[in-house]
């Protein structure tokens, strides 16, 4: 089996760990597994065979589009795949709009190798280069999802966008993403990341984790934030915004600035996965409100740590939220609704328990990522099969 995704291994969260936690499993299963991938965003030190899985890297014309997700491979990539792809059984083709899902694409039709094709959300046409995407869609993308054998998608509201684009459901298999309960089955204790940034024992965090990027719903967090300490006057808790720059922190710095609330909000940067867990032991509250996330794993991640959520309800996730019943969701753009509902929890210490302890349980249940992949197995077998 041939996963192909152009970060590996995992980069804070996102699709990168799911490619990560998926072949980490197949291979545990006794698959034969490779990861075909890119040197895009590679963090200094990290080894080429990882948890018995064969990684072919290449580098990447350049460094800097790839920050922005443009990622272009070099001639090397497609040499690669057309002397190899006939060796698999099966391809996994992570991300939609990308070229180097194309290069794959080209010669997995080429040599009728079947390909299951995962967008990750990538299918809307949203944020920047729109007319680009589109282009991209007409000319590339449609194709892609035509010869696809199967497509994952992580929710209902990802399978209704690939209906959208022309997919026949019976091609469709609805397959959530899991998370790594081995990370959270012994927590550390409390504390411990507020010592480490300085944040004062009595001060609440309100914590928003993830990428720093234009479409993750950013703003409304720092605007319905700015309400909460301005003019609801609760200023007992800190907005705690940790992750990589993805070419909107300069924006948001400054919009904190603009609304008077920079001396209360701490950007940490990248958080290492340790840290991660100890970020989302000692906040209050986890804020992932992005408007149109077909998935998300850190409302996962937060609840496993006993941390209750506030989401988005154009994000597919409010479903597992409410089912679980570890958190709250607003209406996207709600500034006073976000901001009431940050308080509720802020001063609710039983109400965050009682979530804490929900979602917990919740996620141990359901999400373990061995179930998850069984399901994906299934899907392999069959493609394989046709």
């Amino acid at each position: 089996i041939l996963q192909v995704y152009h970060i590996f291994p995992a980069l804070f969260g996102g699709a990168s760990t799911v490619v990560y936690q998926i072949t980490k499993e197949l291979s545990g299963k006794g698959h034969k597994v490779d990861v075909l991938t890119t040197n895009a965003r590679l963090r200094h030190g990290e080894n080429r065979n990882l948890d018995g899985v064969s990684v072919y890297r290449f580098p990447v014309v350049s460094e800097k589009l790839a920050n922005y997700n443009i990622v272009i491979p070099v001639v090397n990539f497609l040499l690669w795949v057309k002397d190899r792809i006939e060796t698999y059984d099966c391809i996994h083709i992570h991300g939609h709009k990308n070229p180097y899902s194309m290069v794959v694409h080209h010669y997995a039709v080429k040599y009728d190798v079947p390909y299951v094709l995962q967008a990750h959300g990538s299918l809307p046409r949203i944020g920047s280069w729109k007319r680009l995407k589109r282009v991209y869609d007409v000319l590339f993308g449609y194709r892609l999802l035509r010869d696809a054998a199967k497509v994952i998608a992580l929710s209902r509201v990802e399978a209704e966008q690939y209906t959208r684009m022309g997919v026949p459901e019976e091609k469709i298999a609805i397959i959530p993403n899991g998370i790594d309960l081995s990370e959270y089955a012994v927590l550390p204790s409390r504390g411990a990341f507020k010592k480490k940034f300085g944040i004062p024992e009595d001060e609440k965090i309100i914590l928003y984790l993830g990428r720093i990027h234009r479409i993750k719903g950013i703003d409304f967090l720092v605007r319905a934030y700015a309400h909460l300490r301005n003019e609801m006057n609760c200023r007992d808790a800190v907005l705690v915004i940790a992750g990589p720059d993805d070419g909107y922190l300069k924006e948001v710095q400054e919009l904190t600035a603009a609304l008077g609330v920079w001396d209360s909000v701490m950007f940490t940067g990248f958080l290492s996965e340790k840290d991660k867990i100890v970020a989302y032991i000692d906040a209050n509250v986890v804020v992932n409100v992005e408007p149109l996330n077909v998935y998300g794993l850190v409302p996962l991640e937060a609840a496993a740590c006993g941390t209750p959520v506030i989401v988005s309800k154009g994000n597919a996730i409010n479903d597992v939220v409410h089912d679980g019943k570890f958190g709250f969701s607003v209406k996207y753009g709600d500034i006073n609704g976000l901001a009431e509902t940050m308080c509720k929890m802020l001063v609710n210490y039983g109400l965050q328990r009682e979530m804490g302890r929900n979602g917990r349980k919740f996620i141990f249940e359901n999400y373990n990522w061995a179930n998850i992949v069984t399901k994906l197995e299934r899907v392999y077998e069959e493609v394989v099969e046709e």
